[in-house]
């Protein structure tokens, strides 16, 4: 069963990001067929080390992913994968 990845419209504003669904037993290994079909989303999400940038926020079946593993935790099948952009200010 694959994993559902999905943007949100803020960060669709700036880059085509379709929902897909993919296979991965990580966040990481889904986003790397996402980028496989839109490689102008890697340098959007990841930066040069491969950590996902300060602006980004991923959630994990609803919760939020945080730290150095946030693209390295397990996903479940049929999981859903959700890419936003974060909101920083006061």
């Amino acid at each position: 069963m694959p994993v559902h990845v999905r943007f949100t419209p803020q960060l669709r504003r700036f880059l085509e990001a379709p929902p897909a669904e993919v296979e991965g037993a990580t966040p990481r290994e889904a986003l790397e067929q996402v980028f496989d079909q839109n490689p102008r989303l890697r340098a959007y999400l990841l930066d040069e080390q491969g950590v996902l940038r300060k602006h980004v926020a991923l959630f994990v079946g609803g919760e939020l992913a945080r730290g150095a593993d946030a693209l390295d935790r397990p996903l479940e099948p049929g999981q859903d994968l959700d890419v936003m952009q974060a909101l920083s200010g006061g």
